[in-house]
């Protein structure tokens, strides 16, 4: 009689980088079942923060440690942008005797795996498994990386192996070319922080109205959440609603006296510039062409 087959064991993680995605990550990974061996940050507080959170015992480090690092199939580097070159070296020679064919994930949205060429060079795996997902808090965070998009590039081995990482977190997976990268996370930031800044700018014109920061923020969020749900449902041209997608010259001209006079000049600026690609959507849902040019002419 044949012995029962076992689940096939998940390899063991380390995440370089303990800061709200990398903890987010650790969390996330450690709830579908991996066993998360270490976590590294620049202060080793801070690893022991993050280590905390997880409810199985993974060694925390600081950053000058990395050769102390556990035996781990997969290394996430999980740092800002700009030490993930300098982390990669670091890694390169400090993981030199290691027992198995590691792979090596970094998680910035704008690099691609090129960055970790030290790595490469020692014949590790390398790639780039960056989530499409706003996390502002570890533990929040690790909910919302469950079912999220994640843009995926790297050697065959790294992409099959985050692949895998991304199916046990119940996500999807679509990949772009190394050097589509940078355009891709622009469209991200786009999308995300740069939506965040435009909100802040729209709470300081009601703040300018009297009302209090608060205040402003829990009356916009509803229609920002409305916006949302009409792209859900439609495409841009088709969602677009209010005074550029009716046409209104009028009020565009009221909306610019009163930004002009409320001494907000990134506001002027913002307003002019969506403004100028809200005409284009409209356009093409046939709004005619001599209003179109008479709002182009009052953005200008």
């Amino acid at each position: 009689m044949s012995p029962p087959k076992t689940a096939k064991q998940k390899p063991k993680v380390s995440v370089v980088g303990s800061g709200r995605l990398g903890t987010a990550l650790a969390l996330a990974l450690s709830r579908a079942g991996y066993t998360i061996v270490a976590l590294v940050a620049r202060h080793l507080r801070n690893a022991r923060k993050s280590a905390a959170l997880l409810e199985q015992s993974s060694l925390a480090l600081g950053s000058r440690r990395l050769n102390q690092l556990p035996e781990s199939e997969i290394i996430i580097i999980a740092t800002p942008d700009d030490t993930i070159p300098a982390t990669a070296a670091q890694l390169a020679l400090a993981q030199t005797n290691a027992a198995v064919r590691q792979t090596v994930l970094h998680t910035s949205g704008a690099l691609s795996s090129e960055v970790l060429t030290p790595l490469a060079k020692r014949e590790f795996h390398t790639g780039s498994m960056h989530p499409l997902v706003s996390i502002s808090d570890p533990v929040t965070g690790a909910n919302a990386l469950s079912g999220a998009f994640f843009c995926l590039e790297g050697d065959q081995t790294a992409l099959r192996r985050a692949r895998s990482l991304v199916r046990d977190l119940k996500g999807h997976s679509f990949s772009v070319d190394a050097e589509g990268k940078a355009l891709y996370h622009a469209a991200a930031v786009m999308a995300s922080g740069h939506v965040v800044a435009l909100l802040d700018l729209a709470i300081a014109l009601l703040v300018k109205n009297g009302l209090s920061h608060t205040t402003a923020r829990h009356l916009l969020l509803p229609l920002l959440e409305s916006t949302l749900k009409n792209l859900s449902r439609s495409a841009p041209g088709r969602a677009l609603t209010g005074t550029f997608a009716r046409g209104d010259l009028e009020t565009v001209r009221r909306h610019l006296d009163a930004l002009g006079a409320a001494g907000v000049p990134d506001a002027v600026a913002a307003y002019k510039l969506l403004g100028r690609h809200s005409l284009e959507l409209a356009g093409r849902n046939h709004l005619d062409d001599e209003t179109l040019k008479r709002i182009q002419n009052a953005l200008e």
